[in-house]
């Protein structure tokens, strides 16, 4: 069934357990996380971002994750994950995404609640959540890879002030947290997601958690974080399952879907019961 963010995250705020946002950038991943979902009773998160729709149009991302979701007997939210412009973001939610999360956080501070406040009054308008993001959470190599990440760690005065402003429904935190495989273990400011979570009335994000430990997650969700995004994890499990296939003697691609089904499952359930969410419906 389609929900948007509100529909799962106030409910995981309230009882300290974390709802997954699992990308997906094709059907393999879209069964596999959904029949995670549908085998655990978990609440789900699922869409695509800005930046991986070189992947699949958005149009077709929508149709092929919508379909799947509506179907299903579990609440799901559409996401569409780090739009970074106001024209993306309302295609978006044109093609039947119920939650956007508009990423204006390299802007200064000012830019950023203006941009994301005008688009949540549209967004509102029709039912559709909206993620912010205050601070910055860079990429662990590349073009987005900060020099000095605690630069850019969210304020939890600035905070409460841009909730206040924007009306978000989620909000995007960075507290030590970077996109894609870390190359040396991450330091989570605990104390700041604390902070954060008792300065604000929304739920908290954390991006960037493919390679977290499991005490990692299990205290940030405590410290008052609702939605953990996924996708570095299951990305590499899709392609760990093609090997296993390939390994087995399978030499055709229909057949190596099983394989890429099952090993994306397995990691969206371990994320699942990490996060608390089985049996949540």
């Amino acid at each position: 069934m389609l929900v948007n963010l509100n529909d799962v995250l106030l409910q995981a705020r309230k009882e300290h357990y974390g709802v997954g946002l699992f990308n997906a950038v094709n059907l393999e991943m879209t069964n596999a996380i959904m029949d995670a979902a549908e085998a655990l009773k978990s609440p789900v998160i699922m869409g695509t971002a800005e930046i991986l729709l070189g992947a699949a149009d958005l149009k077709e991302v929508a149709a092929m994750v919508r379909a799947r979701a509506e179907r299903s007997a579990v609440p799901v939210v559409l996401h569409y994950d780090h739009g970074l412009t106001f024209e993306k973001c309302m295609e978006a939610m044109q093609a039947g995404f119920t939650s956007v999360m508009y990423d204006c956080s390299t802007a200064g501070y000012e830019e950023n609640a203006e941009r994301v406040a005008e688009i949540v009054k549209i967004a509102h308008s029709i039912g559709v959540t909206v993620e912010g993001e205050l601070g910055h959470v860079g990429d662990n190599d590349g073009a987005g890879k900060l020099e000095n990440p605690a630069d850019y760690y969210t304020d939890p005065i600035i905070a409460a002030d841009f909730v206040r402003r924007t009306k978000v429904d989620a909000l995007a935190i960075a507290v030590g947290n970077a996109h894609g495989d870390y190359k040396f273990p991450p330091k989570l400011d605990f104390d700041r997601i604390s902070e954060i979570a008792d300065a604000v009335d929304v739920p908290l994000v954390l991006h960037g958690g493919s390679g977290l430990t499991d005490n990692d997650f299990k205290e940030a969700i405590r410290r008052g974080i609702a939605k953990v995004n996924i996708f570095t994890d299951i990305s590499k499990a899709q392609v760990q399952g093609m090997q296993e296939g390939i390994n087995a003697g399978i030499n055709n691609a229909f057949d190596l879907t099983e394989y890429e089904v099952r090993a994306v499952r397995r990691v969206v359930e371990e994320k699942m019961r990490l996060f608390e969410s089985v049996d949540r419906i």
